[in-house]
């Protein structure tokens, strides 16, 4: 493999899964355009390694993209690989969470990646062979109450990818999804930042009458900042899929993500009781 020529764009490369990405792939010899929306990213992951260039991207806009783009096209003609990493998680309840925030949701982690992939599709064309690498979530099994939004967009993520699949003329383009279950990553205070913005939004019925479960949940969130898989693990799975001639179109990373793909099989009334009557205890508890 010569990776002189193996150029890969990873959007959301500012911090936490995305940054150790660049790092790892830019470690073994891939030419890394990391995405980042500020000045001051690009000056971290730039300095990482010399194989990082930085690229602002914010991939809700679609000047911004474009953009992007005409700067990896002034240093290559090809991609290896697109992997969209660029995300945000967004809760509430969905009897009274604005459709604003479902738009934003959807926006970013979804029609972003859309977006983003519609300008690289070219590129990957160029390439003898390519992939879309998608970095999901175990949430798109759809089965976690009050972060619907962010569920909803990771199930809504895979289904358009996965038809992408099979629409595209591109000759051996690979798409792939990556499902990881909890990840030790910034995430979780940004989203908790954007959560607590967007409850003020809340009415006062809605804020009174789900205050304990979305007081645990916002508890848990916390928590999830310091526990679960180091984001060099899915970064490592993230080159083993590069290096794969034939990689699956998708992988389960950890026993939560696991065990969410073996719940999905489960009748959804069993499945509600459990997640409703597990929810109540933890409350409760």
């Amino acid at each position: 493999m010569n990776y002189m020529e193996k150029y890969v764009l990873i959007t959301g490369a500012s911090s936490g899964l995305g940054k150790e990405t660049a790092l790892k792939l830019a470690q073994e010899g891939y030419k890394v355009f990391a995405g980042v929306r500020k000045i001051e990213d690009k000056n971290t992951v730039e300095k990482l390694s010399p194989n990082i260039r930085a690229v602002f991207i914010d991939v809700t806009n679609e000047e911004s993209v474009k953009t992007a783009f005409e700067q990896i096209e002034s240093e290559t003609d090809r991609l290896f690989a697109l992997i969209n990493n660029a995300g945000i998680a967004l809760a509430g309840p969905v009897e009274y969470i604005p459709v604003d925030i479902l738009k934003k949701q959807f926006d970013v982690n979804v029609f972003g990646a859309i977006r983003t992939a519609q300008k690289a599709l070219p590129l990957l064309k160029n390439s003898k062979s390519s992939k879309i690498i998608n970095i999901s979530s175990m949430s798109s099994y759809g089965i976690f109450p009050f972060i619907s939004p962010y569920c909803a967009s990771k199930r809504a993520l895979d289904m358009f990818f996965n038809s992408l699949l099979i629409e595209c003329k591109i000759d051996n383009l690979k798409v792939i999804s990556v499902k990881p279950g909890v990840v030790k990553t910034p995430i979780w205070n940004k989203s908790l930042a954007e959560c607590e913005k967007n409850l003020v939004q809340l009415c006062e019925e809605g804020k009174m009458k789900y205050k304990k479960e979305i007081d645990f949940l916002m508890a848990n969130a916390k928590k999830n900042n310091d526990k679960g898989l180091e984001p060099l693990y899915i970064a490592g799975l993230i080159s083993k899929i590069l290096k794969s001639k034939n990689p699956k179109l998708s992988y389960n990373v950890g026993r939560d993500s696991v065990c969410a793909a073996i719940f999905s099989y489960f009748p959804q009334r069993f499945t509600n009781f459990l997640i409703k009557y597990g929810l109540k205890k933890r409350i409760k508890g």
